[in-house]
């Protein structure tokens, strides 16, 4: 019986090529150390996988980035700005891509479906020129073959690749992407040539668009493409991968009649109904089933009774020789390996599988099917799945009755939103075009020292709470210095913005060594939410109140809102998500009332992560919005008029989603866009009449580039001229916390010499 592994995350057990790429990007590394570390996670991970008794192991799953800007380089789709010349990419160009560099800004980043990792974003036109340009897949082929393992070498799908695309800069936005379907074929053809010379058995293609609602066009350029490529895979056994979601019935039908395809991938775990189009459509006899029963998106442990009955269901239509057992996606999404969690007790331990663990599953259930169980493996996972079936510490009745009572009221602030801007105007007194910045300030060296020595009781919580205190301070004075309206207390005490919360409240569990890929090298350890959510006492009230007094400007209060503590969690997944959003929701509500009661007059509740939860097919989205925004307006549906509630969203192709953000009443929106301008400000150039403050960031804190006061100033006309001069505010993009202080104070002054200059300029054109 056989097994398969869709992907495998990369950095590392202990975050190993984080540490390696910025070393490398500090100048503190050489290319080669850098590519020494990585062969030596790539070997790891290709060894284990053997070990464990996988039979098709995953390679070019690796990146120094993400896969998606692999395949650019692959194709050699490079935009002009970078001054690449040819030849074989290399890590100057690559990088530059990823993170801009001193002349040129970076690509544009946006999040992989409804996952919290990103990708780089293609850039292309009618002129893009094409070329192999980056050998990597097949090098990462031979050096496991060298190794001794065989493996599945894995490429993002030609089609996939370009609906995720964009047209670049100056080419219509109404340029079709897939009409470059004939100028990439070429390139993939040259791939597979190669890896099949080097002895590739199996090539996996990732086409995860399929499951989103492609319409016929869309859908004709899966059967051109790999009609196209069908010469080029004889003697190769090929098998496209979807996951995220169910494959709707027209593109199932659509991949299962492509003579040219071996096998087919699905997600039977997000995919609930895609059992039901596989009996009711049939699968096309001698083909190859990918089963994905194990969640790749999740660290529950697998329910292996259950997962064996679906296997057994399948293979009744398929037949024994025909099924693999897969992970519903790549493991990217998870947390390495269980055997780093020293802290995490034994029975919540219990509960849990990382990407190791769920290596491991996947064999067994494989094992099973072929008449080999291990009795054992089954049986403490089954008593694993009964103990958190019934302990008492995942059920609270008073939490769960307070959240079922949410359900007959929409919560609304009794005034509009115009009225409550005036009463605060009249409160703040602020000037036209007030500027701001989102909450974090640098995270210096220092300060993750004390952080850490009072997290490891080397230091009192006297000296510790007096080292926040200073390091307050340092930040208000800063900004008073800097001349901003409204400041911040710049998170000091935070390590992350969701686990800063989850650690205060009840529900939550956390890991050491938990890390998950969010983009390049930044890593987050999201929280897992095992059981119902209360808040036992106040989280920011004291460090809030603190930072007040050191200033006479209005002081944000800084919460993360429910929606994103739910979609950066690892959540569980014995009830609906919308029921644990609701539980974290009165959680803040608390919050809020305790901040405003403190004498905090201005409360931004961050919903960054708001969009990406959106599901990935339309029918679906009208209800996730209708909770997600509900959960939003409960936590200061009872504030005054004269308490401003703020709210951050990060990547934001918002103009599907514009209505349901007015719905959430914000005083203040602010809003991750200056990678991505344009696609903002037509939404309201479109005629979307928007009455709440609005603060599009004015520049990118993703790169280490400084921006001019000119270049700033012109971005704020750009949206002076479809958004009203009293609703604009002036901030950058998002938290400063990765960046270093020598960008962060020149890039802040820049960015208030530019408000400045425009006030006047507003003023004498009255």
């Amino acid at each position: 019986m056989a097994s398969h592994i869709v992907g495998y995350p990369r950095m590392g057990p202990k975050r190993e090529l984080k540490f390696a790429l910025e070393s490398f990007w500090d100048g503190k590394s050489t290319a080669e150390d850098l590519q020494k570390v990585s062969a030596d996670l790539r070997s790891s991970i290709w060894k284990q996988m053997a070990a464990a008794g996988i039979k098709y192991i995953p390679s070019n799953t690796f990146s120094y980035y993400d896969q998606v800007l692999d395949t650019t380089a692959l194709l050699g789709a490079v935009p002009e700005r970078y001054n690449w010349n040819g030849g074989e990419i290399g890590f100057d160009t690559y990088f530059s891509m990823a993170r801009g560099n001193a002349s040129v800004p970076a690509m544009e980043m946006t999040k992989w479906f409804d996952t919290n990792y990103h990708f780089i974003v293609p850039e292309l036109g009618p002129n893009t020129k094409f070329s192999y340009a980056s050998h990597k897949a097949v090098s990462e082929y031979k050096e496991a073959k060298a190794l001794g393992v065989d493996t599945v070498p894995v490429l993002v799908g030609p089609v996939t690749y370009l609906l995720l695309s964009k047209p670049a800069k100056g080419v219509e936005k109404t340029f079709s992407l897939l009409s470059l379907l004939d100028n990439i074929l070429p390139i993939y053809k040259e791939v597979v040539a190669e890896l099949k010379a080097a002895g590739a058995s199996w090539i996996q293609f990732d086409e995860p668009t399929l499951v989103k609602d492609l319409d016929s066009h869309q859908l004709e350029a899966f059967t051109k493409a790999y009609t196209e490529l069908e010469s080029s895979f004889s003697g190769l056994k090929v098998v496209i991968e979807t996951y995220f979601a169910d494959v709707p019935v027209k593109a199932y039908k659509t991949i299962t009649s492509l003579n040219a395809i071996t096998g087919f991938g699905f997600d039977l775990v997000r995919g609930t109904k895609t059992l039901d189009v596989i009996k009711s459509e049939g699968f096309p006899s001698g083909k190859y089933l990918f089963a994905g029963v194990v969640d790749g998106r999740n660290i529950w442990a697998n329910d292996l009774t259950a997962s064996l009955s679906t296997l057994e269901a399948l293979e009744g239509i398929v037949g024994k020789d025909k099924l693999v057992v897969s992970t519903s996606s790549s493991l990217l999404h998870t947390a390495v390996d269980l055997v780093n969690e020293t802290k995490l007790d034994d029975e919540i331990k219990s509960w849990l599988a990382f990407a190791a663990q769920k290596v491991l599953e996947v064999n067994a259930l494989a094992k099973a099917l072929a008449g080999q169980k291990d009795e054992a493996f089954f049986s403490a996972n089954a008593a694993a799945q009964a103990s958190r079936k019934s302990s008492p510490r995942v059920t609270n009745p008073e939490v769960q009755k307070a959240a079922a009572a949410l359900k007959g009221s929409d919560h609304r602030r009794a005034t509009n939103v115009s009225a409550r801007l005036d009463a605060q105007q009249k409160k703040l007194n602020l000037p036209i075009l007030p500027t701001t910045t989102i909450g974090s300030f640098p995270q210096t060296i220092e300060l993750r020292r004390v952080r850490r020595e009072y997290k490891a009781n080397k230091i009192s919580e006297e000296a510790y709470v007096n080292a926040i205190k200073e390091e307050i301070n340092k930040v208000v004075k800063i900004q008073e210095e800097f001349d901003i309206d409204v400041l911040v207390h710049g998170e000091p005490e935070r390590n992350d913005m969701v686990e800063y919360f989850g650690e205060q409240l009840s529900g939550f569990a956390f890991t050491v060594n938990g890390w998950v890929q969010s983009y390049g090298s930044r890593c987050v350890k999201p929280p897992i939410i095992y059981g119902d959510v209360s808040r036992p006492k106040a989280m920011t009230v004291f460090w809030s109140s603190v930072a007040q007094s050191m200033t006479s400007r209005p002081m944000k209060g800084m919460l993360t809102g429910p929606v994103t503590i739910l979609n950066w969690s690892f959540v569980r997944n014995d009830q609906p998500r919308f029921e644990t959003c609701y539980q974290i929701a009165l959680s803040i509500k608390q919050e809020v009332e305790d901040l405003e009661a403190a004498g905090i007059n201005v409360i931004q509740i961050d919903e960054a992560a708001l969009r990406e939860g959106l599901p990935l097919r339309k029918s679906e989205e009208a209800f996730y919005l209708d909770w997600a925004v509900h959960s939003f307006r409960i936590t200061n549906c009872g504030v005054k008029d004269t308490t401003q509630i703020h709210t951050h969203m990060c990547y934001s192709n918002f103009n599907d989603i514009i209505h349901s953000i007015i719905d959430m009443d914000a005083d203040v929106i602010t809003i991750e866009n200056s990678r991505s301008d344009e696609k903002l400000l037509s939404v309201f150039r479109e005629g979307v009449k928007y009455g709440a403050g609005i603060g599009p960031g004015v520049y990118d804190i993703h790169s280490p580039r400084i921006p001019s006061t000119e270049e700033i100033a012109d971005r704020i006309k750009k949206m002076l001229a479809v958004l009203e001069t009293n609703i604009l505010w002036v901030n950058p993009d998002c938290g400063l916390k990765t960046r270093k202080y020598a960008e962060v104070k020149p890039a802040l002054t820049n960015m208030v010499a530019a408000a400045k200059q425009l006030r006047t300029e507003l003023a004498s054109a009255k």
